[in-house]
């Protein structure tokens, strides 16, 4: 039974990664496939600037929720704490890669989030803090919140003392930071300089 219990924790992962908010509000909203305005990212960040903060404050909740609904779906069926990472890193894989879009998804960093909150509780008002410290010196929401994620290794280590948690949330994190090289080399570019991208004029400056 407990494979059974397994298998069906991974399913359910990644159905619902698989879950595309970002693509659903674009439709319901503008009519129109996300992945086709502003960044073509299938993520928050990109609702926020193309549709609106509250519709896109919505993604952000629905994806970050995708990630904390798995593993308590995997908690509640009884499996083990590696069944469990699987399952983490299986709603991401299915965020960056749904079913129901051809395999063309989102990042997955909000859903990281998600998974990662469950795991450590107190990632999260440390993440938070230094994303909004971030924020205020760059305005630069996305870098903002990607150097917070990294917190959660440090958080594995310093506060839970479990290098487990160190190794995984590391692997699991890699996975958006390797799918956003390109978009950095975009942004890069438009910049002309790195001074010029890692600090912008406003939170509306966007490459």
């Amino acid at each position: 039974m407990d494979g059974f219990f397994i298998a069906l924790a991974i399913i359910i992962a990644y159905l619902l990664g698989s879950i595309p908010s970002a693509y659903l509000v674009g439709r319901l909203r503008k009519g129109t496939d996300i992945r086709e305005m502003g960044t073509r990212n299938m993520g928050a960040m990109n609702v926020f600037y193309t549709i609106g903060f509250w519709w896109g404050l919505l993604v952000l909740i629905i994806d970050v929720g995708k990630g904390a609904a798995t593993m308590g779906v995997a908690i509640a069926l009884g499996v083990g704490e590696v069944a469990q990472f699987v399952t983490g890193a299986t709603v991401v894989l299915g965020h960056a890669f749904p079913v129901f879009l051809g395999f063309h998804g989102g990042k997955g960093g909000a859903t990281c989030i998600g998974v990662l909150c469950v795991l450590m509780p107190w990632g999260l008002p440390i993440a938070f803090g230094i994303f909004c410290i971030l924020l205020l010196i760059t305005r630069f929401p996305t870098l903002s919140y990607s150097i917070a994620l990294i917190a959660f290794p440090f958080v594995g280590w310093l506060i839970y003392e479990r290098w487990e948690l160190v190794v995984y949330s590391v692997g699991l994190l890699l996975i958006p930071f390797v799918r956003y090289i390109p978009r950095i080399r975009e942004m890069r570019d438009k910049a002309g300089n790195w001074g010029r991208f890692f600090r912008r004029k406003s939170l509306e400056d966007r490459f």
